[in-house]
């Protein structure tokens, strides 16, 4: 069998021969990518030239797509409501925020909001929590002076802005809308996820008190009467000063102490005695939550006064019925603790138990 015509020739060629010549076709195909390249080039320049003042329509589609989408999601939420824009701007980075409620008697000049904001200035480790202060205003006159001094206010809508905005004392009509008026303040500020600690007016700051409320539990709460152990139902429990997170326990144990208003008949209407009634109710223990009672030797009262300067971190002008009296006594404790800093700064304080100069509070002697 003639297997020749099968093998490639090399009759026509030397070696050399073996070596592929350029064809035009192969000169074509080299010239293209440059071709190619030259016009990618000048087409890059004309968007680079007609875009100058948008810089953004030079990226490709998908740079473009990805840009806006992360934009998006780097923009803060706008706020629902004007609450919530306040809560927004005063809030701590674990959205906690400090809440003081007023009237236009508790805001007059030289009145109780001039004093606690003074307690905060003049305090160890106090003044920072101011930005983080919202005076909760139920009249217009309150809320237009508390603009003046403080940069986070915000105005209840009332209709009986007249009545809530005088001294109202002690269980008077007034004092009563006023402090459920707070509750259901205070109710609305859980349900927006925000942890609170509410903090009468007539509370003097004098240290950080965030170290001493107990961590992981939901609600802590001051006392009239600290019993000596800061988990028995049996302390006496003040309102004015609450420190409580937000969770559904929590908002639905001040749902239930809201609904019990009306519970009792003849028995008081105020929110701490209200507490006191229901802080046994098997309800509170179904729910779950966590309580700790705040012992009065950090968390002052004039009901029960802290007697060592050295370790008190606020003072509360409650057992203090009258306005005028209120801020007489705590002008005179505010004196007090000005001189406990002076002597402390001279180095002259003693350590061990340091008492208040002032014998008497609202005409009742200390115990």
């Amino acid at each position: 069998m003639n297997t020749s015509s099968e093998l490639p020739s090399s009759s026509t060629g030397d070696r050399d021969g073996d070596i592929a010549k350029p064809s035009s076709n192969g000169s074509q195909r080299d010239v293209m990518p440059l071709v190619l390249l030259f016009i990618t080039v000048t087409i890059s320049c004309i968007l680079v030239y007609n875009s100058s003042n948008n810089p953004l329509m030079v990226l490709s589609p998908w740079k473009i797509n990805w840009f806006s989408q992360n934009q998006t999601s780097f923009k803060t939420r706008e706020p629902a409501s004007e609450l919530e824009r306040v809560l927004m701007n005063a809030a701590m980075e674990d959205k906690t925020v400090i809440i003081t409620a007023l009237n236009e008697a508790w805001v007059a000049p030289n009145s109780m909001f001039d004093l606690f904001l003074e307690s905060f200035h003049i305090g160890i480790g106090t003044e920072k929590y101011l930005k983080h202060v919202i005076g909760v205003c139920v009249d217009n006159k309150a809320y237009e002076r508390c603009l003046h001094l403080h940069p986070h206010c915000y105005l209840i809508n009332a209709t009986d802005y007249d009545q809530l905005s005088g001294p109202n004392n002690y269980m008077t009509p007034g004092y009563l809308k006023l402090v459920w008026r707070r509750m259901e303040f205070l109710r609305e500020v859980l349900a927006l996820g925000y942890n609170f600690l509410f903090t009468d007016a007539d509370i003097l700051w004098f240290r950080d008190p965030f170290p001493r409320f107990f961590p992981d539990v939901d609600f802590q709460i001051a006392c009239d009467h600290y019993k000596g152990n800061s988990s028995s139902k049996s302390n006496w429990v003040n309102s004015g000063f609450t420190y409580v997170k937000a969770n559904n326990k929590t908002i639905k144990f001040c749902e239930f102490w809201c609904g019990s208003r009306w519970r009792f008949r003849g028995r008081g209407k105020h929110d701490q005695e209200v507490f006191n009634l229901i802080k046994r109710d098997p309800f509170v223990d179904q729910i779950g939550i966590k309580m700790r009672f705040l012992d009065t030797l950090h968390i002052g009262t004039f009901c029960e006064p802290s007697k060592d300067v050295n370790v008190v971190n606020t003072m509360h002008a409650d057992c203090c019925k009258g306005l005028n009296n209120k801020v007489s006594y705590l002008n005179a404790v505010l004196r007090d603790w000005k001189q406990y800093l002076s002597e402390s700064f001279l180095g002259n304080t003693k350590k061990a138990e340091a008492r208040w100069r002032r014998r008497h509070r609202c005409g009742l002697r200390v115990r």
